[in-house]
């Protein structure tokens, strides 16, 4: 835990930045998280554009929108929505606009006696989930864990080539450098679209592609 002050503001962060209570947001947390997020020269309006619509759907709908709600909705491709935050969507634009992975990641908070089962379990294997239905360990993921996943996540076509393609390179690329690669890495990687991951991964590239491969971000 950690703590990010700017003007005489006072903000309670997370080991990774992201701010710990969204209700404590306002522009002047945006404007002095900006250039730990390489974003050296302060937020332009095309900065303000996005995280104000990200903290709009929020609070409509109390989770992040994907990524590729954000680029469709705002006319926004995603180099542009890159070369505006280069640490990526969740762990740039997001973190801006004050929501963490905990919180911007859930459907909505489990009532009292509805936590669900921390485990899924296949007829083979036991597999560790947190709440949001991530994978505990990374090293306890098979391919038997990515086909039980996506069948849980009512994926609308079973995961084919292209999709084994890009689980694949998520976990080489996270196996070589520890941490789960950006959007845009994953995309400039693969020479795919904004909208083929979409169309193969309609739960999100986090929600989705990323909890399918085993990993989450921290």
């Amino acid at each position: 835990m950690g703590e990010l002050v700017y003007r005489n503001r006072h903000y309670k962060v997370d080991d990774d930045g992201f701010l710990l209570n969204p209700a404590q947001w306002d522009a002047n947390f945006a404007e002095g998280m900006a250039s730990k997020l390489q974003i050296p020269q302060g937020l332009t309006g095309e900065h303000w554009r996005i995280i104000n619509f990200i903290r709009d759907t929020y609070l409509k709908i109390g989770r992040c929108p994907l990524v590729y709600q954000t680029c469709k909705l705002n006319g926004i491709h995603l180099k542009e929505l890159k070369a505006l935050f280069p640490t990526g969507y969740l762990r740039g634009a997001c973190k801006l606009a004050g929501i963490s992975y905990r919180e911007g990641y859930m459907e909505g908070f489990p009532a009292e006696g509805e936590i669900p089962d921390r485990e899924s379990t296949t007829a083979e294997k036991t597999y560790e989930v947190d709440l949001r239905g991530f994978l505990v360990d990374p090293h306890d993921w098979d391919e038997q864990y990515a086909l039980f996943k996506a069948y849980e996540m009512k994926m609308p076509e079973k995961l084919n080539e292209s999709h084994w393609q890009i689980i694949r390179f998520l976990r080489e690329f996270f196996r070589k450098n520890h941490r789960v690669p950006t959007v845009y890495e994953t995309c400039e990687s693969l020479r795919l679209s904004i909208e083929e991951l979409e169309r193969l991964f309609p739960d999100g590239y986090h929600r989705g592609a990323v909890k399918i491969a085993g990993l989450r971000v921290r």
